[in-house]
């Protein structure tokens, strides 16, 4: 997959440095897939949620934060559209960020 905007990650990284280490690792997995449906990424990441207008919501770090992406399946593209902490997932509407 191609994914957009990493320096959204990279940014999050620089103000919670315990998020550096998953959030790689999560560009690197998410990289080399090729998500088809939204079956495929279950079968990545069990606990990804499924949310209105093609969005993923991943927990990350055993849960302490939360990655939103919207995809385009047919183009092979993940757009990066929140990182933060559920405090601040909480106050977004994730079908619409």
């Amino acid at each position: 997959m191609r994914i957009i905007a990493r320096k959204t990650l990279q940014a999050f990284w620089q103000t919670h440095p315990d998020a550096e280490q998953p959030l790689r690792s999560w560009f690197a997995k998410a990289s080399q897939a090729n998500w088809q449906t939204p079956g495929d990424i279950k079968a990545d990441y069990r606990n990804a949620s499924f949310i209105a207008n093609n969005r993923v919501v991943f927990n990350i770090k055993g849960n302490n934060y939360r990655l939103v992406v919207a995809i385009k399946y047919e183009y092979g593209v993940v757009y990066i559209r929140f990182i933060g902490t559920h405090r601040e997932y909480d106050r977004i509407d994730a079908t619409t960020v």
